[in-house]
């Protein structure tokens, strides 16, 4: 898929999270503080948290497909890793705000008036609602190939089952447990600070230059073994960048070729790799060997 469908693809499906957030967050907080539910009103900060994660995905998107400049030769693709680590913070933070509220309110929570039935029915459409987003939202992460837009659509699926935690917990206080709504909050604060660390610790490790996965390093090395040339690989590097991947290698090719004989196999080999694999740049070096030797792997 080229950068431009990527882009848009990214685009139009962060403005449908916008919509529906922003639908969200103003029925479930005007709901849940007219209904007296504090898991709703939890809920509903939640979406908003989603609301402002969808801004930070559209700012990146925006500014990740620019082309490579002077300050950034390789481009601009770990914007996107860096807005997951800003996405990780914001639903750490509001996941630790939730946590701390609920705990507050769960010693006065006998003391408290049962909720109005609305809550409940608020809660269900917010869960439905979740649920269909997070399905279209990862359909297109995946189709696009975006950790970014992957990181959003789950924090979809997360607001979905913190939703149906706020419906169980408004459901025992319409049966006549008071107790169960702010313990649903807490449960929604938990489940909250929990993503949000995943998903900065992940773009963390991937701003530190992380390698590809085991099983992308094994495709890229049967890509290039594969060349026509090339008698094998060793010294193959990866580190990513945004959702891509830069790659060094070794490549190994008969000692009798010319300097341009071993540059168009070098040359044949980027294109391969870049082409059947999310891999945005390859360097390689050459090593001359003789026809029937296959050196072990590691570096020379």
């Amino acid at each position: 898929m080229q950068a431009a469908e990527r882009q848009q693809a990214a685009h139009r499906s962060t403005w449908v999270s916008v919509l529906v957030n922003v639908l969200l967050t103003i029925v479930q907080v005007l709901t849940g503080l007219w209904a007296g539910s504090q898991a709703l009103v939890a809920d509903g900060l939640h979406s908003l948290s989603d609301l402002l994660s969808d801004f930070v995905v559209l700012l990146a998107n925006r500014h990740s497909h620019k082309d490579a400049d002077a300050d950034h030769q390789y481009g601009h693709r770990r914007f996107e890793t860096a807005a997951s680590l800003a996405l990780g913070l914001l639903l750490t933070i509001v996941g630790g705000a939730l946590l701390w509220q609920a705990v507050l309110k769960v010693s006065e929570a006998e003391l408290a008036a049962p909720v109005h039935v609305a809550a409940l029915v608020v809660a269900v459409i917010t869960l439905l609602s979740k649920e269909a987003l997070f399905r279209y939202m990862l359909a297109v992460a995946q189709r696009v190939r975006s950790s970014m837009l992957v990181a959003n659509a789950w924090h979809a699926r997360s607001d979905a089952a913190s939703s149906l935690v706020v419906a169980l917990g408004i459901a025992g206080n319409l049966a006549g447990l008071p107790f169960l709504d702010p313990v649903a909050a807490l449960i929604v604060g938990l489940m909250v600070g929990r993503v949000g660390l995943r998903f900065g610790w992940d773009a963390l490790n991937d701003l530190m230059d992380r390698a590809a996965s085991e099983e992308q390093i094994a495709e890229i090395r049967r890509v290039l073994e594969d060349t026509p040339g090339v008698l094998g690989v060793h010294g193959l590097r990866t580190r990513k960048m945004g959702d891509m991947i830069l790659v060094d290698a070794h490549l190994d090719v008969d000692e009798r070729l010319t300097v341009r004989q071993g540059h168009e196999i070098a040359v044949l080999a980027r294109e391969r790799v870049t082409q059947d694999l999310p891999v945005l740049d390859l360097m390689t070096h050459l090593d001359p060997v003789p026809v029937a030797t296959r050196p072990q792997d590691g570096l020379t």
